[in-house]
């Protein structure tokens, strides 16, 4: 499976931004996916996960009512609406896949495939 990340770009504080991830092969399908984010400096963090049908999603505390996963099988393609964005945001943002256990939803070692990533910048 490849992945390739794409949306990123700047924005104001406030403002709202979509990333999405095309990724090719059959299994995307069968996983759980999970946007990722790492800022200059900091350790790469989860900030949500979907479950492989999209009727489980799960977010980090820092995100949680302001991002929103999503995922249309059909297209293969998973999506991240972030809204409210803050300039804490600003980072790299990378979609992973192949999540088989989502307990482990925030450890990036339970993801088998990886996007190259797409840099947001929130400017205050």
């Amino acid at each position: 499976v490849q992945l390739q990340a794409s949306g990123g770009g700047l924005v104001q504080a406030g403002g709202s931004r979509g990333l999405s991830c095309a990724a090719s092969g059959r299994s995307f399908r069968t996983y759980g996916m999970g946007w990722f984010r790492q800022a200059p400096g900091k350790e790469r963090e989860c900030v949500a996960a979907i479950s492989w049908s999209g009727t489980r999603r799960y977010y980090a505390d820092s995100v949680k009512g302001r991002f929103t996963i999503s995922r249309d099988n059909a297209k293969n393609t998973v999506y991240l609406q972030m809204n409210s964005l803050k300039p804490e945001d600003t980072a790299v943002y990378y979609c992973a896949g192949g999540l088989a256990y989502e307990s482990r939803w925030l450890e990036a070692s339970e993801y088998n495939y990886w996007g190259q990533g797409t840099l947001v910048t929130v400017s205050s």
